[in-house]
């Protein structure tokens, strides 16, 4: 069952699957008011919301990304911190993401 999170007017603000905020509140997958909510959110089936999850990714990996630069940029982390599978497919993305800024312009890059 999913637990929802109100807000101060009593209406549903959030979704979480498990109840780990002490304010959120256990309501059945069929509850009319979470299925409103939902629909109000885009996300009224499944494949709705994988679509949503997806895009949502690709602009956490771009964040991600600009997160590592910048660590590493303020000496908060070295590269040689980073456990190596995940050094390399940074590295794999910067030398994508350099590539592709030649055909594009920075802001379409994901």
């Amino acid at each position: 069952m999913p637990y929802v999170v109100r807000d101060s007017s009593g209406k549903i603000s959030g979704v979480l699957e498990h109840s780990e905020v002490a304010v959120a509140e256990e309501m059945a997958a069929d509850d009319p008011e979470l299925k409103r909510f939902l629909v109000e959110q885009g996300l009224s089936s499944p494949d709705t919301a994988r679509q949503v999850l997806a895009e949502s990714d690709l602009k956490m990996i771009r964040l991600v990304d600009d997160l590592i630069d910048l660590m590493i940029d303020k000496d908060v982390i070295k590269f040689t911190d980073l456990p190596p599978a995940a050094g390399e497919k940074y590295l794999q993305r910067q030398v994508a993401r350099k590539r592709l800024q030649i055909i594009v312009s920075e802001d379409d890059i994901l």
